[in-house]
C-alpha cells in the first residue's frame, strides 16, 4: 500500500526511524511522498532516494560518525577556539563533511538536485532567521530567486539539519542578499501539516513518526534554574505550533516513539545505543500498526 510519510527532528535519536521502515517495509508499506525535518529530512530523502532500512543501516554501520565534527583549523586549542568560533562562525563545526556525505550517497541513486526526484516526492522544512520565516525546501525557493529543480537535495538536508550552535548556518545568497538558515526544527520539528488535506487532497493515509511522547504521555517538566528554564522554553517554542496541530488533525496516525533527554548530539554514540534505538523504532511501529485504522 502506498503512503505519505513525515520524520520528524531529533538528532542521533533518528536511529529509531530506521526499526519504523523496517517494520513498515516488511508490512508491505512504500512511501509516495515525504516530508521531515533535520534527522527526518535526512531519513526520508534516503528514502525517496530508493534506499531500503538495510541500506540505510549499512550506509551508517560504514560511517564514523565522529568524522561529521569538521571543525575550522585554527592555532589555539579547541576549549578556547570554541568560543570564537561560536561568536564569529555561529556554529562549533562547519557541515561541509556531513553535506558532502550526504552527497555523495545520493548520487550512488542518482539523485543530485530536485529534479532528479519525482515532483512532490520530497519536501524538508528549514529556518530563515534572516526573515523570520519557515522555509519549506524546495518550494519556497522561488521566492529567494533560485530555480528549486536545480537545487541540490544535499544542500537542503544540511539547511534542514543545522543544528544551532553546533553547525554553523547555511548562508543562502538569494536576491536580497544572504540568509541565515538554521535547523528547521526551530519552526517545525514534525511537519506533518504539508499533508493538511483541508490544503491538499487527502490521495491517499498518511503515516508520521515523531520522537516523542504523546500528549497524553508527555511528562512534565521540571524547571529549577536558569538553565532548565532555557531548556524548557526553547522546547515549548520548537515544539508548539506542530503539537497544536498534531491534537487537532492526525495524533491516530503518528508512531510515536518516547525518548529520554539527551542523545540528539552525541555522534560518538556506541553500537549498543543505536541498536537500542533501531529496536525501539520496531516495537513501536509494530504496535501501531496493530490498531491502526485510515
Amino acid at each position: 500500500m502506498e503512503i505519505d510519510g513525515v520524520f520528524s527532528g531529533g538528532g542521533m535519536k533518528g536511529f529509531a526511524f530506521i526499526g519504523v521502515y523496517e517494520t513498515l517495509e516488511e508490512k508491505g508499506y512504500s512511501f509516495k511522498r515525504l516530508a521531515g525535518t533535520s534527522a527526518g529530512a535526512l531519513m526520508a530523502a534516503f528514502i525517496a532516494a530508493g534506499y531500503s532500512s538495510r541500506d540505510i543501516l549499512r550506509l551508517f554501520e560504514e560511517t564514523e560518525l565522529t568524522e561529521f565534527l569538521d571543525r575550522r583549523k585554527t592555532f589555539l586549542p579547541f576549549p578556547l577556539s570554541k568560543w570564537l568560533l561560536l561568536y564569529w562562525r555561529m556554529g562549533l563545526y562547519q557541515g561541509h563533511v556531513f553535506e558532502e556525505w550526504v552527497a555523495k550517497k545520493l548520487a550512488q541513486r542518482g539523485i543530485y538536485t530536485f529534479s532528479d526526484l519525482p515532483k512532490d516526492k520530497l519536501r524538508l522544512i528549514a529556518s530563515d532567521l534572516t526573515t523570520g520565516r519557515l522555509l519549506v525546501l524546495p518550494d519556497d525557493l522561488d521566492k529567494y530567486g533560485i530555480p528549486k529543480e536545480t537545487f541540490p537535495v544535499s544542500k537542503a538536508i544540511r539547511m534542514s539539519a543545522g543544528l544551532p550552535f553546533f553547525f554553523e548556518p547555511v548562508k543562502l545568497k538569494s536576491l536580497s542578499g544572504k540568509n541565515i538558515i538554521i535547523d528547521g526544527g526551530v519552526l517545525s520539528n514534525f511537519p506533518i501539516w504539508l499533508f493538511d488535506p483541508e490544503h491538499h487532497k487527502k490521495l491517499r493515509p498518511i503515516i508520521g513518526v515523531k520522537l516523542s511522547h504523546s500528549l497524553e504521555e508527555q511528562p512534565k517538566r521540571e524547571i529549577k534554574n536558569a538553565l532548565s528554564l532555557f531548556e524548557a522554553l526553547f522546547a515549548t517554542m520548537k515544539d508548539v505550533h506542530d503539537a497544536r496541530y498534531v491534537s487537532r488533525k492526525h495524533e491516530k496516525n503518528i508512531i510515536f516513539i518516547p525518548m529520554e533527554e539527551g542523545l540528539t548530539s552525541e555522534f560518538s554514540l556506541p553500537k549498543e545505543k543505536k541498536d537500542a534505538l533501531i529496536e525501539k523504532g520496531r516495537v513501536r511501529a509494530k504496535q501501531f500498526l496493530k490498531q491502526w485504522t485510515y
